[in-house]
């Protein structure tokens, strides 16, 4: 007698969900797996954040722009559906921090802001005589004594002091995840710094003995990659793979329910499917209400999220009057602007633009201040533009710009996160087994950790499955 077949399903079509069905699609065929897996997704499209507009021969993501090369999840996946020959390598070159209304070059030898040669630090004019001073604490102070979690600024102001924090540590770090590097958790976003403070006494010393060293500028590779062709190419050749009829769009899940060995899917058209194991790839303000009989979900309501918007400007390349030798530059929080980051697409990734034009990329919207995002598209642009103009000197309005706003959209890695999404997980392990969370609310924003979390999620709901035939087949 052929066994039942089971049924998994992927909830939220974002790039941790989309990845898990397809790494678990695949598992199905190679395997001969009795399963069934389906994906819905609450919106009409697949992809999440990842949006790309091509337009006028520009290629302008609405989104992330790149991943990290060395996180090889994301490059696996792109070979996986016959991209690889489209990824390329962000041009090299130097970027800058704005603060108090001057860019000043990030000192050669930052590691995500912590020196590790100490003439650029010494010699830059980013800091103060005193501030340098302060940062040399450094070599003489014991490790954190500590076994509970911190704020990325309270672990990084007691080795480094407050300015090389506020003017080089927090513009490069809470641009990651636009959030407050005060209220950041050091274990949940950069861990590796504690431990390396731990092992070697001083965070610079560790970081230098840590860090790969660099061959020559000649043939040194730039640490993102990305697509010729715009990420949304690499979802749509995903899409593209997923079984016929797997898919169903613009429809949201309302509830769960668990039902003995199984779960019921109460869904927004009305229907009811029946599930034997479940990937949620949703947000995290999405799982309270879905779970809605199991209260150990209560601490994602008082998770914040923050609202983001990137703006796109267009122009010939002559309008630029007052160019900066670089790929862009960071803002410091002190400073009196409302752009957090701008980035010279057109330089850092040339494929980004036509010959004789320029693209230009700008990040408004931070914890404290994100009424910008609320802005009209108009008002947000004159805003960019006239922030713009107090650094470089342009010429004229843009040919075209595209503003892209994310509401609610960067989940923040608060003080206790790791912790709390631990004891989340193993509550989940007792009162929902085969419920499994994937996705940048959990354990990692960027393109890479989002497949990780998917196809460590694939492998779970392989072992939860297996688990539970056997089980059957010894009672019978």
């Amino acid at each position: 007698m052929s066994e039942e077949k089971k049924t998994v399903i992927v909830i939220g079509g974002g790039i941790a969900g989309i990845a898990a069905a397809y790494y678990l699609q695949k598992a199905i065929r190679e395997q001969q797996l009795p399963i069934e897996c389906k994906l819905v997704e609450a919106t009409h499209r697949l992809g999440g954040k990842i949006q790309t507009v091509i337009h006028d021969g520009f290629v302008i993501e609405r989104g992330p722009d790149s991943f990290l090369a060395r996180k090889q999840s994301a490059s696996r996946l792109v070979h996986e559906v016959g991209l690889q020959d489209k990824i390329v390598h962000n041009a090299t070159g130097k970027s800058y921090i704005l603060v108090n209304g001057k860019l000043y070059a990030i000192p050669g030898g930052a590691v995500m802001g912590i020196p590790t040669k100490i003439g650029p630090f010494v010699t830059t004019g980013l800091f103060s005589p005193v501030g340098k001073l302060r940062a040399a604490f450094d070599f003489i102070l014991p490790p954190t004594k500590t076994d509970a979690d911190l704020s990325l600024g309270q672990f990084f102001r007691r080795r480094l002091g407050d300015e090389v924090v506020e003017n080089l540590i927090e513009p490069l770090l809470s641009g990651i995840y636009a959030g407050d590097i005060d209220q950041m958790s050091l274990m949940a976003t950069f861990p590796q710094f504690f431990h390396v403070e731990q092992k070697y006494g001083s965070l610079v010393l560790g970081t230098k003995r840590t860090t790969p060293k660099q061959e020559g500028q000649k043939n040194k590779k730039g640490a993102f990659q990305t697509l010729t062709t715009g990420l949304q190419s690499l979802v749509d050749e995903i899409e593209k793979r997923l079984e016929h009829g797997s898919v169903l769009k613009g429809i949201r899940v309302e509830k769960i329910e668990r039902k003995h060995t199984n779960y019921s899917l109460y869904l927004s058209n009305g229907d009811v499917w029946k599930a034997d194991s479940i990937v949620i790839a949703t947000p995290h303000q999405t799982v309270p209400s879905m779970l809605s009989d199991y209260s150990f979900f209560a601490p994602f309501k008082a998770v914040p999220s923050t609202s983001v918007a990137t703006v796109a400007l267009a122009f010939p390349e002559r309008a630029i009057e007052q160019d900066i030798d670089g790929t862009g530059f960071v803002v410091s929080r002190r400073s009196d602007y409302t752009i957090t980051a701008c980035t010279w697409t057109h330089k850092k990734w040339p494929h980004t633009a036509p010959a004789d034009k320029a693209l230009l990329r700008c990040y408004v919207g931070r914890p404290g201040d994100e009424t910008i995002v609320e802005q009209s598209d108009d008002e947000i642009v004159k805003v960019v533009l006239d922030d713009l103009n107090k650094i470089m000197r342009i010429n004229g309005n843009p040919e075209f710009s595209i503003v892209s706003r994310w509401k609610e959209a960067m989940p923040q890695y608060t003080v206790g996160h790791k912790e709390r999404i631990e004891t989340i997980k193993s509550q989940m392990a007792e009162h929902l087994p085969g419920v499994f969370l994937a996705g940048s609310s959990y354990e990692g924003l960027g393109m890479p950790d989002c497949i990780d979390q998917g196809e460590e999620a694939v492998k779970k709901v392989l072992d939860y499955l297996e688990m539970n035939r056997k089980a059957l087949k010894e009672v019978n």
